[in-house]
C-alpha cells in the first residue's frame, strides 16, 4: 500500500458529496452518535484497507449497533486511561497536560485504530503496536502532522459549514493509512 498524498485526502470527503450530510445525525442525540460512531469505524477500516472511494453508504441499524457494542469496548481502555492520567493532572497540572499530549500524539491514534480494526476490548491494550511507531518514527510523525494539516484546512472550511463533516470523516485518515502500511504489511492480511 502506498502513502496517501495531502491531495487525495482532501479530496476523499468530496468524492461523494451528499454523503457528508451524515453529520447531522449529530443532532440526534445518542441514536445518531451511535450510528455516526459506526459509520466512522467503517470509514477507518476502509482507510487501513486503502480504500479512498469516497464516503461508504450509512446503514443505519448495522452502524447503530457497531457504535453501541464499539463505545461499550471502548469504555474499559477509557477507564485506565483516565486512572493514568488524572492523578498526574491533579499532582501537576502541567505534567498532566504533557503527560496528555505525549499520549494523544504518540500512543491513543495508533491503539484507536487498532481498535477499530479488530474489534475487540483487548486491542486498546495491545501496546505492541507502540512498536510500528517507535520502529517508523519518522513516517508516523509526518502522518501525525499531515492529519493536523487536514483538520487545520477543514476547520477554515468550517466557515462556509462543508469543513465540519469532511473533517469528521477524514479525521483519521493518514494514521489509518500508516496503519495499514505497516501493520497489516508485517502481518501479511488482515485481521
Amino acid at each position: 500500500m502506498e502513502t496517501i498524498s495531502f491531495s487525495e485526502a482532501f479530496k476523499y470527503p468530496f468524492k461523494r458529496p451528499m454523503r457528508l450530510l451524515y453529520i447531522l445525525l449529530i443532532f440526534v442525540p445518542l441514536i445518531g452518535w451511535f450510528a455516526l460512531y459506526g459509520l466512522f469505524v467503517r470509514i477507518v477500516n476502509e482507510f487501513v484497507e486503502g480504500k479512498y472511494g469516497g464516503l461508504p453508504a450509512l446503514h443505519f441499524m448495522d452502524d447503530l449497533v457497531l457504535g453501541f457494542k464499539m463505545f461499550l469496548k471502548s469504555l474499559p481502555f477509557f477507564l485506565v486511561y483516565f486512572i493514568v492520567v488524572l492523578p498526574v493532572i491533579f499532582y501537576d497540572e502541567t505534567a498532566g497536560n504533557l503527560l496528555s499530549l505525549i499520549l494523544g500524539f504518540f500512543v491513543l491514534p495508533v491503539l484507536s485504530v487498532n481498535f477499530f480494526r479488530k474489534k475487540t476490548v483487548g486491542s486498546y491494550f495491545e501496546f505492541g503496536m507502540l512498536g510500528y511507531v517507535a520502529g517508523n518514527i519518522g513516517d508516523y510523525v509526518v502522518a501525525m502532522l499531515k492529519q493536523y494539516a487536514l483538520i487545520f484546512v477543514f476547520l477554515i472550511l468550517s466557515i462556509i459549514l462543508v469543513g465540519i463533516p469532511a473533517m469528521q470523516f477524514t479525521s483519521w485518515i493518514f494514521i489509518a493509512n500508516f496503519y495499514g502500511r505497516y501493520v497489516r504489511e508485517e502481518a501479511g492480511s488482515y485481521p
